[in-house]
């Protein structure tokens, strides 16, 4: 029987690896989609340096299976996902093997001893365990994109089995290959994600049951912690501490004998290498087998962390992505630690977010090289907070702009009442648990109201779909599983805690240190700009096992109703196996990312609204990481170069930004590093002079900063800051000069005056805008400068005056047009763009499914795009480009696909403008009639929603204004008086 279970064992485990891969294969994404993809896509093409802490071995991976593109850059994205698809289907595989070695440990029989009912249960377990994860939302998500987590994912599940692996192996020798084999794939791990490293201490309590065959709690106690002694010598030794050291040493060694620099690494490297050799060497030489395994366990652990010299070497060739440009030990310490991102969040004790600073302190020196050796030119500022709004377990710490508010919103703190240790164990247990951890697990196993922000889980009592708001009821992510996942699970749990306890603390450790208590860890803020399912995959993965497990329980426990075994084992696999058809047929459709293309063609539409070598100014992720794709990979557009907000503040990416990149010349940055260095101008505050208060010249200003004038600066305390003496900015301009350019349109040329003014604010100047400033200030309008749609207000400078639009990007001219807050269209460039330079594949099938991700900027800006050009349009008595406009845009962005948005109301009026009434009336009736619905819904008892009730309310009112604007008399009289109800019924109701 040995042979045949084997044999099946690993026929089954490649049959369920053979369907989550044509799963995978089949929904996978053919481009780069949101978020990070197109960055790590990007760097993996080129072997490019992407945001902290980096992952060198899945850019190594990536770059390999970019060759597969075969030339074809438009298929190199493809190739690249199919990384993520092959690393789950591999995870699933071991999944299997996993659920079936703990399957056959709770029957307590060997391979060698199992009959064919016995068999026939193993396996069923395995399939459908391992198949419910194949189609759990959140792992499905990360299988078909460009991500880490998928990645990550198989290592964490390679690592399990061969944990369990290594526990029934008796030959001492032989199994310290397997405890090797992990160290390896824990050092490999480190080059992709830190998420198996969660794991170590479970390791620990599977080990101590291995080698103790009495444990006691003591005993597990103990295991456990060294497990977390291991996990912070890796996390926090290894991974940053080694190359802090060697940083160290090259400071010492340069600094005081003089060596060159990168001397004092080499001389480190010799050092720690040599010594492990030795160590090595010598406890093999010794026979101290222990000391000799640890050792050696170290080694392996060092060499897949070794990926990371992939970093080192890549920056010193200054790609043009090089985040942090970490070519030395001091700035790969710094990216390793990912100090970009800020260290302010406490874990055990610390400030809650109504703390206040009271003083500054000097931490660790800043260095920069000069004159052969490492010069201290500043010191990090160590703020020391108000003991008396400190606590135990700060859970509501962050001071970011709107979240006390949200943390006061959300736990009924007055303002100024003092945060206590139970407001924050409130907050923990309520949204950091409940909201974003709880929440999230039961979209996999209970079922998933939609894919919008903040989407609830649905239970089998849950409300119809039909009765929910139109876009709820109608996004394809309304996934409903009746819970049967999560009782089979916890049906699974139960029996293996009393069958096979060991087993089940293993197990229950695992799931709990992936789960909440990395939820403790994190510490979220009490709003995130999307969805973090991903982070808890492993806690699903972990579950997931326990419905494999489940399968075992039903087998065991439906004795009397089937006393035949064999038949008994093939029903009740068969019935488990209705799980995951289930979870497949609610999944698919909105995780078919088969023919979705817009995150890339959003990016080359902003790229096509700008004039020939052009700086684009953009925000965050998912505006920045698609365009780095399309110009890295694609080769579109390089003459435009993007600008990232999110990074112009910090030195590296300004240095950047001051080199040629492909067609693009050096912006027009006229600091000097010793200006934006680190800690130097990070935060110019805003101090008005009054001799100045009319108004500074811009360039004049820059200059100013550029030489260190002592006219800006005050005193700090402990040293002079630079200051801002003026909310209003003037920047000279040469009409007759400007107007040889040509592109400025001729009726406009009379604006241009002597100088552009602008109120910039009374507000502080952070390095990224100074930096923005200094680009404008020196350009003399040789390059065309534009803005993305997209940006938040305050990005815009206070400039939007002297934006014309001319498509999703505004674009700075040297004159105000005086009232044009929202900017102002230049609808011949505009119209071209637009209708000629656009691309919107696959925006109109019905049958894709297109998230929020979607239906935020990508959409909403692009319909406020169409609506400001079809505006400008009619105001210039150009109906019939309006018309067309109007036809175009809402045949690219269709409701069938995309449904309508907050932005669709004002096409009500530009509709009838046209001579479209019947449209126009059809268009009004479907906005108030799904308005009303949703009204009735938010308004009912436990529903209230004021955004989406203000939302709706907002639609009603434009769609009602459109009508009577345009003599509709008798349709804006029907639903003025619906309005009308249901704005006195929200008042009554706040």
């Amino acid at each position: 029987m040995n042979n045949n279970f084997q044999r099946l064992n690993n026929l089954t485990g490649w049959a369920v690896f053979v369907i989550a891969l044509f799963t995978y294969v089949s929904t996978v994404e053919p481009t780069a989609s949101f978020w990070d993809c197109g960055e790590f896509i990007a760097c993996s093409f080129k072997l490019q340096v992407p945001h902290p802490a980096g992952a060198p071995l899945f850019l190594l991976i990536g770059r390999i299976f970019s060759l597969l593109a075969m030339g074809n850059v438009e298929k190199v994205a493809f190739w690249i996902n199919i990384v993520s698809v092959l690393a789950s289907a591999f995870t699933i595989l071991f999944m299997f093997w996993t659920i079936t070695m703990l399957s056959r440990k709770l029957i307590g029989k060997t391979a060698q001893e199992l009959n064919k009912s016995q068999m026939y249960i193993v396996l069923g377990s395995g399939i459908v365990g391992a198949l419910v994860y194949t189609f759990s939302d959140t792992f499905w998500f990360s299988a078909v994109e460009a991500e880490v987590y998928a990645f990550s994912s198989f290592l964490t599940g390679l690592l399990v089995w061969a944990a369990f692996k290594w526990e029934l192996i008796d030959d001492e020798n032989y199994a310290n290959r397997w405890l090797l084999l992990i160290a390896y794939i824990i050092g490999l791990s480190t080059g992709i994600h830190l998420l198996n490293l969660v794991t170590i201490p479970a390791l620990g309590l599977l080990y101590y049951f291995k080698k103790y065959p009495n444990p006691t709690y003591k005993g597990g106690i103990l295991a456990i912690l060294g497990g977390v002694g291991i996990l912070g010598l890796i996390n926090n030794l290894m991974i940053p501490g080694l190359p802090t050291i060697a940083g160290k040493f090259e400071i010492f060694l340069v600094n005081t004998f003089g060596l060159p620099f990168n001397y004092g690494i080499i001389v480190f490297v010799f050092l720690f290498f040599g010594a492990l050799i030795f160590g090595i060497w010598y406890t093999d030489k010794k026979e101290k087998a222990v000391a000799n395994l640890a050792l050696l366990s170290a080694a392996f652990v060092l060499i897949g962390y070794l990926s990371y010299t992939q970093v080192l070497v890549r920056s010193n060739y200054n790609p043009p992505i090089n985040e942090n440009d970490p070519k030395d030990a001091l700035s790969f310490v710094y990216y390793l630690k990912r100090e970009q991102y800020g260290t302010d969040r406490s874990l055990l004790y610390g400030p809650n977010f109504n703390a206040q600073p009271i003083e500054q302190k000097k931490g660790e020196p800043l260095y920069k090289k000069s004159n052969g050796k490492y010069e201290v030119y500043d010191y990090k500022q160590t703020l020391v907070w108000e003991k008396e709004n400190q606590s135990l377990f700060p859970r509501m710490y962050s001071r970011q702009p709107g979240h006390p508010e949200l943390y006061r919103q959300m736990m009924n703190l007055g303002e100024g009442q003092k945060v206590t240790l139970i407001d924050n164990l409130k907050f923990m247990f309520s949204y950091q648990m409940g909201h974003m951890y709880v929440r999230y697990f039961l979209w996999n196993f209970a079922g998933r109201e939609s894919d919008y922000q903040d989407a609830d889980w649905l239970s089998p009592l849950s409300k119809p779909q039909s009765s929910l708001p139109y876009t709820i009821s109608k996004s394809k992510a309304h996934n409903q599983y009746w819970m049967l996942p999560l009782i089979l699970g916890v049906l699974g749990f139960v029996y293996h805690i009393f069958k096979k306890e060991k087993d089940a603390l293993v197990l229950t450790l695992m799931f709990l240190l992936t789960g909440l208590f990395l939820v403790g860890f994190l510490n979220s803020p009490p709003t995130e700009p999307r969805e973090r399912d991903y982070i808890y995959v492993g806690s699903f993965y972990f579950f997931a096992m326990w419905i494999g497990l489940g399968v075992v329980a039903l087998f065991d426990y439906g004795q009397k109703l089937i006393k035949n075994d064999v038949s008994r084992a093939i029903g009740v696999s068969l019935a488990g196996l209705i799980v995951p058809v289930i979870m497949a047929q609610q999944n698919w459709d909105d995780h078919n990312r088969s023919g979705r293309y817009h995150s890339v063609d959003f990016a080359k539409n902003l790229l096509n609204g700008c004039a020939k070598n052009a700086v684009l100014f953009t925000g965050g992720d998912n505006d920045t990481f698609p365009l780095w794709y399309v110009q890295e990979v694609e080769g579109f557009r390089t003459d435009v170069r993007v600008c990232n907000l999110s990074l112009l503040g910090t030195p590296w990416y300004i240095n950047q930004m001051k080199r040629k990149t492909y067609q693009s010349e050096p912006l027009p940055i006229s600091l000097d590093y010793d200006q934006f260095i680190e800690g130097k101008n990070d935060l110019i505050y805003f101090n008005e002079n009054p001799s100045v208060k009319d108004g500074i010249d811009l360039r004049q200003y820059i200059n100013l900063v550029k030489t260190d004038s002592p006219a800006l600066k005050v005193s700090n305390g402990d040293y002079d800051i630079n200051i801002l003496p003026s909310s209003v900015f003037f920047l000279p301009t040469n009409a007759q000069e400007i107007s040889k350019l040509g592109f400025v349109k001729k009726d406009l040329e009379p604006l241009i005056g002597d100088a552009l003014t602008w109120t910039y604010g009374k507000t502080d100047v952070y390095k990224s805008d100074l930096i923005m400033l200094d680009i404008i200030a020196n350009n003399n309008w040789k390059r065309p400068i534009y803005f993305s749609s997209t940006l938040a207000q305050s990005n815009y400078l206070g400039l939007k005056e002297a934006m014309q639009m001319e498509g999703m990007v505004f674009r700075l001219m040297p004159f105000k047009v005086p009232g044009a807050k929202d900017g102002f269209v230049n609808s011949d460039i505009m119209y071209n763009n637009m209708m000629t330079k656009t691309y919107w594949r696959g925006m109109n099938n019905e049958k894709l499914s297109y998230n929020e991700f979607y239906f935020g900027s990508p959409v909403i800006s692009s319909r406020i795009a169409f609506d400001d050009l079809i505006k400008q349009l009619l105001r210039e008595g150009k109906s019939d480009k309006a018309k067309k406009a109007l036809d175009y845009c809402l045949s690219v962005l269709p409701d069938k696909s995309i449904p309508y948005d907050q932005i669709i109301p004002s096409y009500v009026s530009s509709l009838l403008q046209v001579g479209e009434q019947k449209r126009g009336q059809e268009l009004a009736d479907t906005i108030m009639t799904r308005c009303k619905n949703n009204l009735d819904f938010y308004l009912a008892d436990g529903n209230y929603d004021s955004r989406e009730i203000n939302t709706n309310l907002y639609e009603m009112n434009v769609v009602v204004t459109g009508l009577k604007e345009n003599k509709e008399e008798a349709l804006a009289k029907k639903w003025e008086q619906v309005f009308d109800k249901y704005y006195n019924q929200a008042g009554g109701k706040q």
